[in-house]
């Protein structure tokens, strides 16, 4: 089985490279990422969102165009294990997800899916054989419709330096940049 333009063993072989190991979630995700493409038109111009910071966004980014840094996949992470395909301009598009029932007849895929069985006894040989057999069928699409407000493209309007740090920042965020604005980040610098 195919999981975009790889075989299976290739996809693994590249799954360990980007994301420094076979990471059953990666796999899972090829294989949503492949159905969500199907819904789309082959010269589609489109934009992904996950739904779940763990794993998925690298098996988009392995698998489309789509990338966190030229803004193509957006991750909103509402903690479900779903993708969302959408053509930029129309905003028509494919969810895809999981589905729980289905689950039921994989049972190493529905523990570790589930996080049933600890990591350490997890036997990840036969998960990934499980996965690989499931492939897509333990999966659900739907189409939607992104509301308008998200799919608008968002124009830089230039750069300034801000007037309290001298650190160079977005126009569109106002007078001084979102940190001296009160934006709290994890560190302390020490200058």
């Amino acid at each position: 089985m195919q999981i975009g333009p790889y075989s299976f063993e290739t996809f693994c072989e590249k799954v360990t490279e980007f994301h420094g190991y076979i990471a059953p979630g990666v796999i899972l995700g090829g294989f949503m990422v492949s159905v969500g493409q199907q819904f789309l038109p082959a010269d589609a111009i489109y934009d992904v969102i996950c739904e779940s910071r763990k794993c998925l966004p690298d098996a988009v980014q392995l698998l489309t165009p789509c990338t966190i840094g030229n803004g193509w996949l957006k991750i909103l992470d509402v903690g479900r294990f779903a993708l969302v395909l959408y053509d930029k301009n129309s905003g028509a598009g494919v969810r895809v997800w999981v589905d729980a029932e289905k689950l039921g007849q994989w049972p190493m895929i529905n523990d570790w899916f589930f996080q049933l069985t600890p990591k350490s006894l997890q036997n990840k040989t036969e998960l990934l054989q499980q996965i690989q057999a499931a492939g897509t069928d333990i999966l659900n699409s739907a189409k939607i419709q992104i509301a308008p407000e998200f799919l608008r493209q968002h124009k830089h309007q230039g750069i300034l330096v801000c007037p309290q740090c001298h650190e160079p920042y977005p126009v569109e965020h106002g007078t001084t940049c979102k940190v001296c604005q009160g934006f709290r980040l994890p560190y302390t610098l020490h200058r």
